[in-house]
C-alpha cells in the first residue's frame, strides 16, 4: 500500500510501506474514472489512498455504501468507521469480501490512528486499494458526488464521441474515403488506424510512418503483413499487456461483415470509451465502404465487359482496344501474360447461399486487385464468377522462369499464410503475347493451365502452360472415365495404389522410361542395385509385356502413367 494524500486527522498513523505511485495515465481507465481523479471531490479532500503499487489502477463506474451491493464490481464501497467495526465484531471482513466481490476500494470515513493502521493492514493482505477519509465525511455524500463525477464523464465522453462521429460522417460525405477515415482517428486517439478485410488484408492505413511501422511489426500481423483476425479479439480488453495498446472492432453493414477497423497506440492502454469511439467509426466506415461499392460495381459493369470482349476477340482492331483500355486506365499496349486465378471450392455445388459466395468472390477479385495494384497499377484485373483474370506486364528479355517467379510471389501475397477464412485457389500462366489481338488464345491456354494444373498437383497449384506437355492433350478428353479405363488396360495391377509394392514398381517403370530404358541411370536415381533393377524389369515385363524392346508399348505405358498422376479421373 501507498500513500496519495495526506489526512490531518491520520498524519500520524504508520502504515505499511511501499514504493510511490506511478503518475495516472492522461486517459481515464476500462470501467470508469480513476481513483486518483476522485480524491480531488469535496466530500474525499484530504483523503489518503492506500494502494499496492503491483496491482494495476482500476477504474470506478458505480459507488455504494457497504453491503447495499450484492456484486460491487467496479465499485467504490463506501462505509463510515462505525460500520466497519460492526462487521468485524460480527465476525465478517469488509475488506476480503470487498476484494472477492471485486470492488475496486473501500472509502472509509472517520477512525482513529490505530484503527487506520490496523485497517490499512487488513487491506493490504486482501489486496484492495483503501481510501481513508476524514472524519467529517459522509459515506451517502461520498457515494452522491461519485456517481456525479462518473456520469460527468460518460456526459463528456458522449459529447466526445458525438463530435468525433460528426467529423467522420462529415470526411464521408464530403466525398473522403477509408483513408481520410483512418487519418481523422489515428488523430484522435493517436498511433496508427487501419482498416482491413474480414480475413486481414489491410485496405487502408494512416499514422506517422514510425507508427505504421511499429504496428505492422506486431504478432498480431504475419510475414505478408496480413492482419491475424482469427487470433484477434474484437470488442475491450483487459487493460494489461502488450495486446492492451491495440483494439479491434467489426466493421459491419446489415448481415454483411466488411472488415474489421483496428487502432494501435505505443503508450497507453485503449479504454473502453476508445473502443465506443472505433465502433461509432466503424458505422462510419461501413458508410464509406458500401458508396466505394456502389461506385465501384458501376465501374466494374463497364471494364469487366470490356475485358470479356477483349479476351473473346470482340473488342475491335488492337488499336482500338489499346485506346479503350487506356480511358479505363489499363495498359495492354505492352508484352504480356494472361493469369487466371479459380477458387479449388466449387460454388457451383457449395452448401454456402448465394450472397456468401458472392461476398467470398468479391473479396478474392479484390485480394488481386490490390496485389496488383502495388506491382502494376496498369494492369487490367477483373472477376468473372469463379475465377479473376490480370493482364500482366513482362519484361521483353523475361523466360518463364522469370514469369512464375512474379506471379508466384503475386500469389504468395494474396495467399498469405492461411487463416483468416481465406479460400485456396488455383492459378494459370499462358505464355507472353505481344499484340491485343493474341489475347484469346493466351486466355485459352491459362484456363488450360489452371484445370490441368490443379488436376495435376492438387489445390493451390501455380502453373504455366508451357509447363503441361502432353497433359494439355490429355486433358481435352472430356469423359474421364474413358481414361480410368485406359490406365487400367495399360498398367493393369500397377494401376492400383493398395500396396507399397505396386506404388514402388510404377515409379521404377516411370523412371526406366524417363530415362529412355538406360538400367544404369535408372539404378543410380533409385539407389538401386544394378542387379536388383534387372530383377525389376524381368517382373515388370512379366507384368505389362516386352516394354524393352516394344516401343509402341513404352509410348502407351508412358501416357498411362501420365494419366495415372491426373487427378479426379
Amino acid at each position: 500500500m501507498v500513500n496519495v494524500a495526506k489526512d490531518d486527522a491520520l498524519v500520524d498513523a504508520e502504515l505499511p510501506s511501499a514504493s510511490p505511485l506511478t503518475a495516472p495515465p492522461s486517459h481515464d481507465l476500462v470501467g470508469g474514472v480513476s481513483l486518483e481523479r476522485l480524491l480531488a471531490l469535496p466530500s474525499l479532500a484530504g483523503a489518503r489512498l492506500l494502494h499496492d503499487p503491483d496491482e494495476p489502477a482500476r477504474g470506478v463506474s458505480r459507488a455504494s455504501l457497504l453491503g447495499a451491493a450484492p456484486e460491487p464490481r467496479h465499485h467504490l464501497v463506501c462505509a463510515d468507521a462505525e460500520t466497519i467495526e460492526a462487521w468485524q465484531a460480527a465476525g465478517r471482513d469488509p475488506f476480503e469480501q470487498c476484494s472477492l466481490d471485486g470492488a475496486t476500494a473501500l472509502a472509509v470515513a472517520g477512525g482513529t490512528s490505530d484503527q487506520a493502521l490496523h485497517w490499512g493492514s487488513q487491506a493490504a493482505a486482501a489486496r484492495l486499494p483503501l481510501v481513508l477519509a476524514s472524519r467529517t465525511a459522509a459515506p451517502e455524500r461520498i457515494v452522491t458526488e461519485v456517481l456525479e463525477a462518473v456520469l460527468d464523464q460518460q456526459a463528456g465522453i458522449l459529447e466526445r464521441v458525438e463530435e468525433a462521429h460528426q467529423i467522420l460522417v462529415g470526411v464521408v460525405l464530403a466525398g473522403g474515403g477509408l483513408e481520410d477515415l483512418c487519418q481523422q482517428l489515428a488523430g484522435f486517439l493517436g498511433g496508427a488506424a487501419m482498416v482491413t478485410t474480414s480475413d486481414g488484408r489491410v485496405l487502408a492505413s494512416a499514422g506517422s510512418e514510425a507508427d505504421l511501422a511499429a504496428a505492422l511489426s506486431l504478432d498480431c500481423f504475419d510475414r505478408t503483413g496480413r492482419l491475424i483476425t482469427e487470433h484477434e479479439p474484437v470488442g475491450i480488453r483487459p487493460p494489461h499487456g502488450a495486446s492492451a495498446r491495440r483494439a479491434m472492432v467489426r466493421i459491419a453493414a446489415g448481415n454483411l461483415n466488411h472488415g474489421l477497423l483496428a487502432a494501435f497506440v505505443g503508450d497507453r492502454a485503449l479504454t473502453a470509451d476508445d473502443v465506443h469511439l472505433l465502433e461509432r467509426a466503424a458505422t462510419v466506415a461501413a458508410l464509406a465502404i458500401t458508396k466505394e461499392q456502389a461506385v465501384s460495381a458501376v465501374e466494374s459493369k463497364y471494364r469487366a465487359e470490356f475485358l470479356r470482349d477483349a479476351l473473346s476477340g470482340r473488342a475491335g482492331s488492337p488499336t482500338e482496344a489499346v485506346a479503350h483500355a487506356a480511358s479505363l486506365g489499363w495498359d495492354i499496349d505492352r508484352r504480356l501474360v494472361v493469369v487466371v486465378a479459380e477458387t479449388d471450392e466449387d460454388d457451383a455445388h457449395s452448401t454456402r447461399s448465394p450472397e456468401e459466395v458472392g461476398v467470398l468472390q468479391e473479396r478474392f477479385s479484390r485480394a488481386w486487385s490490390q496485389a496488383m495494384a502495388v506491382r502494376d497499377p496498369r494492369a487490367p484485373v477483373m472477376g468473372f464468377s469463379q475465377e479473376v483474370v490480370a493482364l500482366c506486364g513482362v519484361s521483353p528479355t523475361a523466360d518463364t522462369d522469370a514469369i512464375m517467379r512474379t506471379v508466384s510471389e503475386v500469389v504468395r501475397v494474396i495467399s498469405g499464410i492461411g487463416g483468416g477464412g481465406r479460400r485456396t485457389f488455383s492459378t494459370g500462366v499462358s505464355r507472353p503475347i505481344d499484340s491485343v489481338a493474341d489475347l484469346p488464345q493466351a486466355y485459352d491456354e491459362a484456363l488450360s493451365a489452371v484445370s490441368v494444373g490443379r488436376q495435376l498437383h492438387g489445390d493451390s497449384a501455380v502453373t504455366h502452360f508451357d509447363g503441361l506437355g502432353v497433359f494439355r492433350l490429355l486433358a481435352l478428353i472430356p469423359d474421364s472415365a474413358d481414361l480410368r479405363r485406359f490406365v487400367d488396360e495399360s498398367l493393369g495391377g500397377l494401376a492400383a495404389d493398395d500396396s507399397p509394392e505396386n506404388v514402388d514398381l510404377r515409379r521404377t517403370l516411370s523412371i526406366l522410361i524417363d530415362t529412355n530404358m538406360n538400367v544404369a541411370e535408372t539404378a543410380r536415381r533409385l539407389f538401386f542395385h544394378y542387379n536388383t533393377l534387372r530383377y525389376r524389369i524381368v517382373k515388370l515385363e512379366k507384368m505389362l509385356g516386352p516394354f524393352t524392346t516394344d516401343p509402341q508399348l513404352r509410348l502407351k505405358l508412358a501416357l498411362a502413367l501420365k494419366v495415372h498422376q491426373m487427378r479426379g479421373i
